[in-house]
């Protein structure tokens, strides 16, 4: 919403609030006047269409840019196991380099926050014969760094993997038993095509993805936006549209996180050292939990 829409309203509230009666004849707004004022809805509300169930997103129009930090979060936990876990978890950073170029190409000076920038966020629900199938929570775009040590995950991390030949695929996680699945993961790592990883060679814990960046790589080494990083939960399988209507992602029962980043990682360095946390709070501990 524009500079003006925000100041007529605040005329209005203003107004409301300390003239008790107002005697005022109706006139009709001149189109001038009119032009004048530009914005859009607080929040939007679409019903979109599917195949197997219809959907309902509420938008708010707000931009944010933030940094949280949160000490446990779990999500679809049951007598046998929880769908997400993880401790320690931050939504952006604070810069440890004056030097270093951001991932949205800006430099911040030692001890200033890199916020985690948020577009529109949205809730939306799955119906199918009048009945809730789920419901999800995301943003029309997201860029930032998220940092967490997460010992169960299900739904989709976007991370590519180099091996030792350079060749560069798309991550799969694995289970506890080295089988390949997107339902409570504990390691990450390369299929080799048998569906299942060897632990230390061709795949390793969560843990070790301690930060990451969340976004779309730029062709100038720069992270620009995704509109495909959500939470959602559903009691049967669901198709969640995303919100450009370019790309359909399936989503199984329980809770499902897809988490797209713009990044790509030796193989070595995830069996290895793993990827190395952001300075996620002001007294700065080093690459560890903090």
């Amino acid at each position: 919403m524009k500079q003006h829409a925000y100041g007529y309203a605040a005329l209005v509230a203003f107004c409301l609030g300390i003239t008790p009666v107002v005697q005022a004849d109706l006139k009709p707004i001149s189109d001038e006047i009119l032009g004048d004022v530009t914005g859009q809805a607080f929040m939007q509300v679409e019903n979109i269409p599917g195949l197997d169930h219809q959907f309902t997103r509420m938008t708010l129009g707000m931009d944010v840019e933030t940094r949280v930090n949160m000490d446990d979060i779990k999500a679809g936990q049951t007598d046998t196991g929880v769908d997400f876990a993880a401790t320690d978890v931050a939504f952006g950073h604070i810069s440890r380099d004056a030097a270093r170029v951001q991932y949205n190409g800006k430099t911040y000076a030692v001890g200033e926050s890199v916020p985690f920038e948020a577009v529109q966020p949205y809730i939306e629900l799955a119906e199918v014969d009048n009945q809730l199938a789920g419901f999800r929570m995301g943003f029309k775009q997201a860029r930032g760094v998220v940092s967490s040590n997460t010992t169960s995950f299900s739904g989709d991390i976007g991370l590519q993997l180099k091996d030792a030949d350079g060749a560069i695929s798309s991550a799969t996680l694995f289970g506890a038993d080295n089988a390949a699945t997107n339902y409570r993961a504990t390691q990450i790592g390369m299929d080799d095509g048998t569906g299942v990883c060897t632990p230390g060679a061709n795949c390793a814990s969560l843990s070790q993805l301690r930060s990451l960046t969340v976004g779309e790589e730029n062709v100038d080494g720069t992270t620009g936006f995704t509109d495909d990083f959500f939470i959602s939960f559903q009691r049967e399988n669901v198709g969640w549209n995303s919100p450009d209507g370019s790309n359909v992602i399936n989503a199984g029962k329980g809770v499902f996180i897809n988490l797209p980043t713009s990044m790509t990682i030796d193989m070595s360095t995830l069996t290895g050292v793993g990827v190395p946390r952001e300075r996620t709070h002001y007294i700065d501990r080093g690459t560890g939990i903090f």
